[in-house]
């Protein structure tokens, strides 16, 4: 169970003062966190600060071993649209999932439980990001360029990403808790994983929910094209695959809405991610296949250039 830690950062991060460097002063001296970098950057519309957590694992590339990296990325805007709106909105779950993933890693390592493999932990804290126009209902926006968030939330240590997102604004994926996407690698839409299907299928209980994707959604922001939201962003600046864990509703809800973050929905997948993450350093959890992956190249070449902002 994640619950302590999510209400612990729930309130750290549920105030007009939120930021970057309150989370790592808790996470170190509560969680004798080693690995904590924060960087406050500015952009057009405000300021945000970015948050790094590595926690090595026992045979992790840290430490010198040989066991996958796993990030697991905390997307959003913001996690508050003050002044406009006065608390955290529903934008900010996913960076919530994330840093409480992070915090539920730390003390498991406390109690003598270590993974396999190095996990990654980025996102950003900022309580008074601006909003924006969007169909059905208005999103969030980010303080600085989606490119500058891709820069620092994605780079080569990352063998395969779980970016979490609140993904409520849309009429695609109608059902509170969270689903998953296929796998995306390179401007390819890949099969869903078998072994996240699974892992979800067992953390939730129920039976596992996906949610759709276009071309335009894999595609970087800037394009002036529709884009379902940020949530596959980071795969227009890697070659690991990426897969999207979406908290959801069952009725459209704007990120810039208060009161509309649901802690047993964080819950559910946070750990769902912790468990990717166990399974992921043990070589135990396939994002996709890559001889298929192969096969798929060398008959239709790369795709690459939908990581681009094309023409």
């Amino acid at each position: 169970m994640l619950l302590k830690q999510l209400m612990e950062i729930y309130e750290l991060i549920d105030r007009a003062d939120a930021n970057g460097f309150v989370v790592k002063d808790f996470l170190i001296h509560h969680y004798s966190a080693t690995d904590v970098t924060v960087k406050k950057i500015t952009g057009k519309q405000g300021s945000t600060d970015f948050i790094q957590v590595r926690i090595a694992g026992k045979n992790g590339k840290i430490n010198g071993g040989n066991a996958p990296t796993i990030g697991l990325l905390g997307r959003l805007g913001g996690l508050g649209a003050r002044p406009e709106v006065i608390g955290m909105v529903s934008d900010g779950d996913g960076a919530l999932v994330a840093l409480t993933v992070a915090a539920k890693l730390l003390d498991m390592q406390q109690k003598g439980d270590y993974l396999e493999g190095d996990v990654v932990v980025k996102t950003h804290v900022c309580p008074d990001a601006p909003t924006q126009p969007h169909i059905p209902v208005p999103f969030m926006g980010s303080p600085v360029e989606m490119s500058v968030v891709n820069e620092e939330e994605v780079n080569g240590e990352l063998d395969a990403i779980l970016s979490c997102d609140t993904t409520k604004g849309n009429n695609i994926v109608n059902t509170r808790g969270f689903a998953i996407s296929p796998t995306v690698k390179e401007g390819y839409i890949l099969r869903v994983s078998d072994d996240l299907l699974n892992i979800m299928q067992t953390t939730t209980g129920r039976l596992p929910y996906v949610f759709a994707l276009s071309t335009q959604d894999i595609t970087p922001y800037g394009n002036d094209l529709y884009h379902i939201n940020s949530i596959l962003q980071p795969a227009t600046a890697t070659a690991a695959p990426v897969v999207g864990v979406a908290i959801t509703t069952e009725a459209p809800v704007p990120g810039s809405a208060s009161g509309a973050s649901h802690f047993v929905d964080m819950e559910e997948a946070g750990r769902f991610m912790l468990e990717v993450a166990k399974a992921f350093g043990r070589g135990q959890c396939k994002f996709y296949d890559p001889e298929e992956y192969q096969k798929i190249e060398a008959k239709y070449g790369k795709m690459t250039h939908l990581q681009t902002l094309g023409k």
